[in-house]
């Protein structure tokens, strides 16, 4: 759009728009688990009462959520602290600078890992009692029930 309508052509105008798609996937992971929206296998969990569903939620967070976010984010720390330090640009002609995205990654598996911590503490409270089931209460319409909704 930059080079058609103002004649104006960089590389970038690409990196910033690679940066732009990374943000919103690294930043809105822990976003997307607190709406329950990341992919699951609704075949076998669908069939599960409440309870099995907590389950397999708590087992799923302390044993893979939780170690595959602290691991991603405890490796690229270094790598972003290096790229700071060394203000490292992109190759290219006309590269952005490297590290803010390098940044993107520890941040958005920190705000993943924080979420994780609270989806661990709603199934043990679920599980105990003390909660009604986190998943049914806040269910919010999807962009394809806005959709059915809106349809003549």
């Amino acid at each position: 759009m930059m080079r058609y309508l103002f004649d104006v052509s960089s590389n970038g105008w690409l990196e910033l728009q690679w940066y732009l798609f990374s943000a919103v996937f690294l930043i809105a992971a822990g976003y997307t688990l607190r709406h329950n929206e990341h992919v699951r296998i609704d075949v076998v969990i669908s069939h599960l009462s409440p309870r099995g569903r907590a389950w397999i939620d708590l087992i799923g967070g302390i044993f893979f959520l939780m170690p595959m976010a602290v691991v991603v984010m405890v490796l690229s720390w270094p790598i972003f602290v290096d790229s700071f330090v060394h203000n490292e640009y992109s190759s290219d002609a006309g590269g952005l600078l490297r590290w803010p995205v390098k940044l993107l990654i520890p941040v958005g598996f920190l705000l993943l890992n924080l979420q994780g911590v609270s989806e661990i503490i709603k199934r043990v409270a679920f599980l105990m009692g003390r909660i009604p089931d986190p998943l049914e209460e806040h269910h919010e319409p999807m962009a394809e029930e806005f959709l059915k909704g809106a349809a003549p």
